[in-house]
């Protein structure tokens, strides 16, 4: 919590913080687009506030997006030179504390929790780090452009550019913003019943593990999944998480094309989720057959 208090209160002094920067950056613009940006940062600001005081899947997606694009922001404004040393310097350390926080796992579990039914306790999945080498980062760019880009050009009255612009990218915006939020949406979850895997990645459906078809529920290390373990880490490893079944089930998974997917045969199955040690200790809590790791 003190994490997410500490992004509420660098998210709300942005316009103190980072505003002087942006104003300055702006300056030299014309009108239209100058108001036309304005409003548009305004918007992203407002945002991110929703997103931290009120976190869910769709805001935290949200988040995401503006924090990092707000530290973009404030690197060009820099380089454009307009701002004066100071407000440069407070524009990006104060931008990127947000965007430092706001990739936390602080805020993924409260946003994951906010939506939960009943007793239940969500845990969000890692991340796969491939995508860290350049897919999230242009991902959530290019979200961005899509919006801004449109409004920018059509602003400064470039009709043509600008309609291509929106034309373009919005439905790239579009469909890259729902496989982001998918990101928001990949959990393990500790319910009464049992445990249960929400993966659109990797598996078409939400599935119940219940509690008496459990053997064991271990920490694991970076090796290879075990013969007959189906592995969901999709390259990550801290976290990991070998759940094993009394008898082999059926488990449906998801394809690439979102169409389709096959249906295996397991022992068990393998996550890398976030605090690991708090989801162990819950599980324990819920009479889960928690054991130590080998």
């Amino acid at each position: 919590m003190l994490r997410i208090s500490l992004l509420r209160v660098a998210w709300v002094t942005l316009p103190l913080t980072a505003g002087p920067a942006a104003s300055a950056a702006l300056q030299g613009w014309a009108d239209a687009p100058r108001v036309a940006a304005e409003v548009l940062l305004w918007l992203a600001w407002a945002g991110g506030l929703l997103a931290t005081l009120a976190p869910r899947p769709a805001t935290l997606t949200a988040l995401r997006v503006i924090a990092p694009c707000f530290v973009l922001a404030a690197v060009l404004a820099a380089v454009d030179g307009a701002p004066s040393t100071v407000a440069t310097v407070g524009a990006l350390a104060a931008t990127l504390l947000c965007a430092v926080l706001a990739s936390g796992h602080d805020i993924a579990i409260a946003a994951a929790n906010a939506m939960a039914y009943g007793d239940e306790q969500r845990f969000p999945l890692r991340v796969p780090p491939a995508l860290y080498a350049g897919l999230l980062p242009g991902a959530r760019l290019l979200v961005a452009a899509g919006v801004v880009a449109p409004v920018l050009l059509l602003a400064d009255e470039q009709w043509i550019a600008g309609l291509a612009a929106l034309m373009i990218g919005a439905p790239i915006a579009f469909f890259l913003s729902r496989s982001l939020h998918t990101l928001s949406r990949r959990w393990a979850v500790l319910v009464p019943a049992g445990f249960v895997v929400v993966d659109p990645f990797t598996l078409a459906d939400p599935v119940l593990f219940l509690r008496e078809r459990l053997r064991t529920v271990t920490p694991f290390g970076t090796d290879p999944a075990p013969d007959g373990f189906l592995d969901l880490r999709l390259g990550a490893s801290a976290g990991s998480i070998a759940v094993g079944f009394d008898e082999p089930a059926e488990l449906f998974t998801a394809s690439r094309a979102r169409r389709g997917g096959e249906t295996v045969e397991a022992t068990g199955l393998v996550v890398a989720a976030v605090r690991r040690d708090e989801l162990l200790a819950a599980a324990t809590a819920r009479r889960l057959p928690v054991r130590a790791g080998t």
